[in-house]
């Protein structure tokens, strides 16, 4: 009887053990295969395809009711957004041309950080040495002392060589200022551009191209020393004991020699040279949007022209700005997957590979089915023969219970 009420328990006391624990998973049962969830994702722009703009032509994509992209004679141009870095338009984007004196914009980007506007600074006269003939002059004189607003000045406003000259010896001299411009333009994604003298001069080999230059306006207008320089009509340089005024050369921000100027103008820089032509990277604001424009080398009319091109291609920008799908972007190409056509890196689960998928379409998150568990983690989780073995367990301790009852009485005589 005892041995039975025992076993009874046992039984039952089995029982509950097995009504609270939780029913095993199947060990051998292979993983599921992976689910691909759609995760919600803010409207994407839509994908842009980045050697659109390697090829020759005009290029912009019209949507219905948007204007028809001006003609104008420059060589090379581009149209772009410059707070999302999207191409409106182009002709030519790509064309390797020599850039003038709008390659002070990239001298000013790699320059400009180095040195504090209020930073004063005595110029030797080697530092004036190598200029090439015919260059444009702010009057730097050797032995007088500048502050660096004052040599940044006579840059943007009279696109001085000599400034340029001086500012690179500050920076390292003329061939580490070279190499600097040189990274920096890669930096930015601006692969067209090769420097030669960074101050524009023509040079053998010296190019860049209308993609560039847009790229390095829309980098200048983050800068806000650059953007403070650049959009200066006038300015005051010092003379010793005196000084005298400078005007800007860009006649849209001036409205000087005929030329109207433009409304909501933040300048950026022109040029000229008798090989490369008439340059000009124009910015300008309307309303919440800020576009910036490049020109090369207008085949008609005088110099002025570019200027009146650049007119045209603003006032087209700001009329067609969402009437027109992008044709490419100013962003590096490192960014363009991502920020240009809206995809998002997504890490592929399951497959011990560090590598990442990128598709031009919303993205998709992968959810992994639980991998099968090793066998270290096999043998620490519920086992199917535990509940037996608590079974066995309590029969084996309620026969030793009954034994010992039974030895009790004859260990007492």
């Amino acid at each position: 009887m005892i041995v039975t009420s025992a076993v009874r328990h046992a039984a039952a006391g089995s029982a509950a053990l097995l009504f609270v624990l939780p029913v095993p998973a199947a060990v051998a049962s292979p993983p599921a295969p992976a689910r691909v969830v759609g995760e919600p994702t803010p409207p994407a722009r839509q994908y842009v395809d980045p050697a659109r703009l390697d090829r020759r032509g005009t290029q912009v994509q019209r949507l219905p009711g948007a204007p028809a992209a001006p003609s104008v004679s420059a060589l090379s141009w581009v149209v772009a957004d410059a707070s999302s870095g999207e191409v409106l338009a182009a002709h030519d984007a790509h064309r390797k041309l020599p850039p003038a004196s709008t390659l002070k914009a990239l001298f000013a980007l790699t320059a400009l950080p180095h040195h504090a506007p209020s930073e004063r600074h005595t110029v030797a006269d080697s530092e004036l040495t190598g200029i090439g003939a015919g260059s444009s002059m702010v009057g730097v004189k050797e032995g007088y002392t500048y502050k660096v607003s004052d040599l940044w000045n006579g840059v943007f406003l009279s696109s001085g060589n000599d400034a340029v000259h001086v500012l690179a010896s500050m920076n390292g001299g003329w061939e580490s200022m070279t190499r600097q411009m040189q990274e920096k333009a890669r930096s930015l994604g601006a692969e067209d551009t090769h420097v030669v003298s960074p101050d524009g001069y023509d040079a053998p080999g010296q190019v860049s191209s209308a993609y560039d230059l847009a790229v390095f306006g829309r980098a200048g207008l983050q800068d806000p020393d650059f953007a403070r320089y650049c959009s200066t009509p006038y300015a005051e340089f010092p003379a010793g004991s005196w000084s005298y005024g400078i005007a800007n050369t860009n006649r849209l921000l001036t409205g000087e020699n005929g030329v109207e100027r433009y409304p909501g103008l933040l300048g950026i820089k022109n040029g000229y040279t008798s090989n490369a032509g008439n340059t000009l990277i124009s910015a300008a604001r309307r309303g919440d949007r800020t576009l910036v424009v490049s020109v090369m080398n207008p085949q008609e009319g005088g110099g002025f022209t570019v200027y009146e091109e650049a007119r045209e291609l603003l006032d087209w920008g700001f009329e067609a700005a969402g009437r027109v799908q992008p044709v490419g972007s100013l962003a590096p190409v490192r960014a363009k997957a991502a920020a240009g056509s809206g995809t998002r890196t997504v890490s592929v689960a399951r497959q011990g590979r560090g590598a990442e998928a990128e598709a031009p379409r919303p993205a998709a998150r992968t959810v992994a089915a639980p991998a099968k568990k090793t066998t270290e983690e096999e043998a620490s989780g519920p086992s199917a023969g535990l509940p037996l073995t608590l079974v066995g367990s309590a029969c084996v301790a309620a026969l030793a219970l009954w034994g010992w009852r039974r030895r009790k009485p004859a260990d007492r005589a």
